[in-house]
């Protein structure tokens, strides 16, 4: 254990529970800290349950082609903590040191004296005294949880919001619905400040209209004032001003377009940041974000897999997750036919059959894993059992190099198309067994 995890875990022991929503501990702990939260740079604010990760890489890459110096913060890390921290510069920035992080840590423990905080409260308050700390253009900040009570909502008027795809996710937290779970996204939006709204169902989108009404938040509502298409390989974008012909996401997948949309049409809203047309293109083309259909190249697991096979990392973990991926695998196939084996693990939180579901009559193969170091993780026989009640051939394994050691021996011609996915926490092991640091 370095010495993060080791503050990390002496935190974990302020709060009994990991997740409280509210925002008074770390408004407290602010005030105590002389409110890091009003000396950030100007703050984009993103929220929604699939795609924020991604919208913000598109965001930050748009960002830096334009010469912006761009603090980000976002949540889970996959293998290191400091991956939440990245503190703008020239290029591309940096992750946060580990001596910083440790010194921010420790004085927003010192300043907490012992009161009842969750570890991601405390955690985004050392990231706003950071920030606070570091001249920045704008920092991008992404919603831990729902987004009302989420500690990164004290800031009090951000450049604008996204709330990106809402679908029934932390049903534990935000209720079991899409217009509950809607209203805790909608959370983030500010009176006056433009919103840019993803495409939702028609439940949580009446209640995002309903709050930016209250509000006067103008929004910005793809398929209604903007789209962005995949038109000949081409990303094809459109608002009330203009049409954009541009590269195609770096990032795979149908979903990756709409998730270049917001960020453009964001940056397109906040006139003060003056992004110039060609930082567009040069930003959608290079945005990069590990875990999401992320190819592995070289590493240990890819030693592991059987020869001439292709393997795929994808965090994804809820139906709509799941869905997303699956589209993406079926154009994979359409253009190179492989049999497609799943290796996946999830959480006991997660809905695990609607997540399998969507693979249902594409995948040849699912192999089932534990999720590894996450207290609530399924067995994964279970997992197992969830696939073969839904139709899919499954079998499990105790790791993922046992895993790959099975799909060796399936002796499959060509040979297959491997998705780890499921669990961040999984996609995490897997980028830390082979080898890959984000960075």
């Amino acid at each position: 254990m370095n010495h993060i995890d080791a503050i990390v875990a002496r935190l974990t022991a302020l709060h009994p529970k990991r997740i409280d929503l509210s925002l008074d501990r770390i408004q407290r702990l602010l005030a105590a800290l002389d409110h890091p939260e009003k000396k950030l740079p100007p703050v984009i604010h993103v929220a929604g349950t699939n795609g924020k990760g991604s919208t913000i890489a598109f965001l930050r890459a748009i960002l830096e082609a334009a010469g912006k110096r761009v603090h980000t913060y976002t949540s889970p890390h996959l293998v290191r903590f400091n991956e939440r921290f990245r503190i703008g510069g020239p290029g591309e920035g940096r992750l946060v040191s580990d001596n910083e992080l440790i010194a921010a840590m420790e004085e927003c423990e010192r300043m907490d004296a012992g009161a009842p905080i969750t570890v991601f409260e405390i955690t985004t308050a050392a990231g706003l005294l950071l920030f606070s700390r570091h001249p920045a253009d704008v920092l991008l900040m992404e919603v831990g949880l729902g987004g009302r009570l989420d500690a990164t909502n004290v800031v009090e008027k951000p450049l604008a919001t996204i709330i990106t795809r809402i679908s029934i996710d932390h049903v534990d937290f935000l209720g079991d619905s899409l217009e509950k779970i809607a209203v805790e996204k909608a959370g983030i939006l500010k009176r006056g400040v433009p919103a840019i709204i993803a495409s939702q169902h028609r439940d949580a989108l009446a209640v995002i209209e309903r709050q930016a009404a209250k509000l006067g938040a103008p929004l910005k509502i793809a398929g209604e004032d903007w789209t962005a298409t995949e038109e000949r390989g081409r990303l094809v974008y459109q608002d009330d001003e203009g049409l954009f012909d541009l590269s195609p996401p770096r990032l795979y997948g149908r979903h990756q377009f709409e998730n270049a949309g917001l960020a453009i049409t964001a940056l397109r809203t906040v006139r003060q940041l003056a992004i110039p047309p060609v930082a567009y293109d040069a930003g959608v083309a290079k945005a990069d974000w590990p875990a999401r259909l992320q190819r592995l190249g070289q590493g240990q697991l890819v030693d592991l897999a059987p020869t001439g096979s292709e393997l795929w990392l994808d965090g994804g973990h809820n139906p709509d997750g799941g869905r997303a991926i699956a589209a993406a695998l079926a154009d994979l196939e359409e253009r190179v036919s492989r049999p497609l084996v799943l290796i996946v693990g999830m959480l006991a939180s997660k809905d695990c059959g609607g997540f399998l579901n969507n693979f249902a009559g594409l995948a040849r193969r699912t192999i089932a894993v534990p999720v590894p170091a996450a207290e609530k993780g399924l067995s994964a026989e279970a997992v197992a059992d969830t696939a073969r009640a839904i139709g899919l051939s499954a079998t499990s394994r105790d790791s993922l190099s046992e895993a790959l050691e099975a799909a060796r021996k399936l002796d499959l011609d060509p040979p297959p198309r491997i998705l780890i996915t499921g669990s961040l926490y999984l996609a995490g092991e897997a980028l830390r067994e082979n080898g890959t640091l984000p960075g």
